[in-house]
């Protein structure tokens, strides 16, 4: 975990953390090392895990997969974002999604998310997984396959 996300919560300027990731391996590797962190500082600072937010990414069965994730970390996926380019075009204008598009389905999607975490009830102290219970949840979605656990076969013909 970097130290400019361990800071406020080592000095207790943090009481609840969402963490934004996505199916992908990197993202979900991300999400399991700031839970690292949140158990970390969760007796001496308080700190609590409120829940996953879902950024679609296109993943096979990416809502799934985050909620097992959630479930693993003792937690919830508390919203599933789905992509959708009128988030680069609100980017491009310098512009939030509300801004640029009050009344557009994605716009709902943040002020459903807004909501969800207003009304969160559930904050937790994260158990964070290991790196063979990540890549078994991973495999176990089909996201990886197991031969690719271990790196490249070294002399397989294609």
């Amino acid at each position: 975990m970097c130290g400019g996300f361990a800071m406020p919560i080592r000095e207790g300027k943090a009481q609840e953390i969402y963490i934004v990731t996505s199916g992908e391996m990197m993202a979900m590797y991300a999400a399991n090392n700031i839970s690292k962190g949140i158990l970390k500082y969760a007796n001496s600072g308080g700190v609590r895990l409120g829940g996953l937010i879902c950024n679609e990414r296109k993943v096979d069965r990416e809502d799934e997969l985050i909620n097992a994730l959630a479930e693993k970390l003792s937690s919830q996926m508390i919203h599933f974002v789905p992509r959708d380019n009128l988030v680069q075009r609100a980017e491009l204008r310098r512009m939030t999604v509300i801004e640029y598009d009050p009344h557009s389905k994605q716009a709902n999607e943040y002020r459903t998310l807004v909501k969800k975490i207003d009304e969160n009830k559930m904050k937790v102290i994260p158990t964070p997984l290991t790196m063979d219970e990540l890549e078994d949840l991973l495999v176990e979605y089909g996201i990886i396959k197991e031969e690719d656990r271990e790196g490249p076969v070294v002399g397989r013909i294609a």
